[in-house]
């Protein structure tokens, strides 16, 4: 199947660009271009695109604000778009915010073409993009200086005494396979505990988990 994509930035060479490369790609086709969030969000629900792919940084409505309301849509919608979030530096101030929001990922702009369809699949796959050592270290550099919003810690206390520690562990920057070594047990059992963990906790992806659990206090920056 043909994934679809909508990219919001408020450069025009920027939106041509990504375009272009993602137009080449099998499997792959621009379906829409919006020049900031408010217009993102309303050519989303028109166009229903797999993938946003969303400047942080834009006039008007920024990405994140964009990215949150994508991810509340009205009573009237089901709709619920994957979003890849695109930043000038690896360490955006705005990217921990952005992942709050309910952003999958983010992408350099400066990405190759090839990095650019790579994102593009695994964000629509329903994965996370970034692996989980990069994640833990995003999350935990950015958290020290953000201060956490309130958690509904009875959603911490539905996890079992295991999922809790597997979750840890996930923060922690643990691959499944690195988790099945520290724990002892099967690396698909790994697997199981993480999709429990994220149909309890009401999570999209393993980026999420590692969100849940510094804001939570599961996991503390430096520890």
């Amino acid at each position: 199947m043909t994934i679809t994509v909508l990219i919001a930035d408020d450069q025009a060479m920027v939106r041509a660009g990504f375009a272009a490369v993602l137009d080449a790609q099998d499997g792959i086709s621009v379906v829409g271009q919006a020049a900031d969030g408010a217009e993102a969000v309303r050519l989303a629900h028109e166009l229903r695109p797999d993938v946003v792919v969303m400047d942080v940084r834009m006039p008007g409505m920024n990405g994140i604000d964009a990215t949150s309301a994508l991810q509340t849509p009205p009573r009237s919608s089901d709709y619920v778009p994957r979003v890849l979030m695109l930043t000038t530096f690896d360490i955006d101030e705005y990217v921990h915010a952005a992942l709050r929001a309910g952003a999958s990922g983010f992408l350099l702009k400066d990405a190759l073409p090839d990095e650019v369809a790579r994102a593009v699949r695994v964000i629509a796959a329903g994965e996370a993009l970034l692996a989980p050592s990069v994640t833990r270290r995003l999350i935990e550099e950015v958290a020290q200086q953000a201060p956490a919003p309130a958690v509904d810690e009875h959603l911490l206390a539905s996890l079992t005494a295991r999922e809790r520690e597997v979750l840890e562990l996930v923060a922690r920057g643990r691959s499944n396979q690195e988790i099945a070594a520290e724990l002892f047990i099967a690396e698909q059992t790994v697997k199981t505990h993480v999709s429990k963990i994220l149909q309890k906790l009401g999570l999209r992806d393993r980026v999420h988990a590692v969100v849940f659990a510094y804001d939570t206090g599961l996991v503390r920056p430096g520890t």
